[in-house]
Protein backbone atom coordinates (compact mmCIF):
# COMPACT_ATOMS: atom_id res chain seq x y z
CA UNK A 1 0.00 0.00 0.00
CA UNK A 2 2.87 2.37 0.79
CA UNK A 3 4.45 1.96 -2.64
CA UNK A 4 1.16 2.62 -4.36
CA UNK A 5 0.62 5.78 -2.31
CA UNK A 6 4.12 6.96 -3.17
CA UNK A 7 3.53 6.24 -6.86
CA UNK A 8 0.20 8.06 -6.80
CA UNK A 9 1.68 11.09 -5.03
CA UNK A 10 4.56 11.22 -7.51
CA UNK A 11 2.20 10.96 -10.48
CA UNK A 12 0.00 13.76 -9.18
CA UNK A 13 2.96 15.99 -8.41
CA UNK A 14 4.53 15.45 -11.83
CA UNK A 15 1.24 16.31 -13.56
CA UNK A 16 1.03 19.61 -11.72
CA UNK A 17 4.67 20.36 -12.57
CA UNK A 18 3.97 19.79 -16.26
CA UNK A 19 0.97 22.10 -15.99
CA UNK A 20 3.18 24.89 -14.66
CA UNK A 21 5.82 24.29 -17.35
CA UNK A 22 3.45 25.02 -20.25
CA UNK A 23 2.79 28.72 -19.47
CA UNK A 24 6.52 29.31 -18.97
CA UNK A 25 7.29 27.81 -22.38
CA UNK A 26 4.50 29.81 -24.03
CA UNK A 27 5.82 33.02 -22.46
CA UNK A 28 9.35 32.22 -23.65
CA UNK A 29 8.10 31.60 -27.19
CA UNK A 30 6.09 34.83 -27.15
CA UNK A 31 9.11 36.80 -25.96
CA UNK A 32 11.39 35.28 -28.62
CA UNK A 33 8.81 36.00 -31.32
CA UNK A 34 8.59 39.59 -30.15
CA UNK A 35 12.31 40.28 -29.74
CA UNK A 36 13.95 38.00 -32.31
CA UNK A 37 11.46 36.44 -34.74
CA UNK A 38 12.76 34.00 -37.36
CA UNK A 39 13.59 35.61 -40.71
CA UNK A 40 12.17 32.61 -42.58
CA UNK A 41 8.40 33.01 -42.97
CA UNK A 42 7.93 29.23 -43.08
CA UNK A 43 9.69 28.74 -39.75
CA UNK A 44 7.70 31.62 -38.25
CA UNK A 45 4.43 30.02 -39.38
CA UNK A 46 5.49 26.64 -37.94
CA UNK A 47 6.41 28.20 -34.59
CA UNK A 48 3.11 30.08 -34.42
CA UNK A 49 1.16 26.90 -35.27
CA UNK A 50 3.03 24.85 -32.66
CA UNK A 51 2.57 27.62 -30.08
CA UNK A 52 -1.20 27.64 -30.68
CA UNK A 53 -1.36 23.83 -30.59
CA UNK A 54 0.61 23.77 -27.34
CA UNK A 55 -1.74 26.26 -25.73
CA UNK A 56 -4.79 24.26 -26.85
CA UNK A 57 -3.29 21.06 -25.42
CA UNK A 58 -2.52 22.86 -22.16
CA UNK A 59 -6.08 24.15 -21.87
CA UNK A 60 -7.37 20.63 -22.59
CA UNK A 61 -5.29 19.29 -19.70
CA UNK A 62 -2.83 17.34 -21.87
CA UNK A 63 0.25 18.91 -20.32
CA UNK A 64 2.87 16.34 -21.30
CA UNK A 65 1.92 16.64 -24.97
CA UNK A 66 1.76 20.42 -24.64
CA UNK A 67 5.31 20.54 -23.27
CA UNK A 68 6.46 18.34 -26.16
CA UNK A 69 4.85 20.55 -28.82
CA UNK A 70 6.06 23.76 -27.20
CA UNK A 71 9.54 22.25 -27.01
CA UNK A 72 9.45 21.69 -30.76
CA UNK A 73 8.59 25.37 -31.25
CA UNK A 74 11.48 26.40 -29.01
CA UNK A 75 13.87 24.16 -30.95
CA UNK A 76 12.79 25.80 -34.20
CA UNK A 77 13.41 29.22 -32.68
CA UNK A 78 16.85 28.15 -31.41
CA UNK A 79 17.76 26.74 -34.82
CA UNK A 80 16.73 29.92 -36.60
CA UNK A 81 19.18 32.08 -34.65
Amino acid sequence: MGRFSLFLATALLSTSLWAMHCPADMAKIDELLKTNPPADATVLAQVQQLRAEGEALHKAGNHSQSVKVLGEALQLLDASE
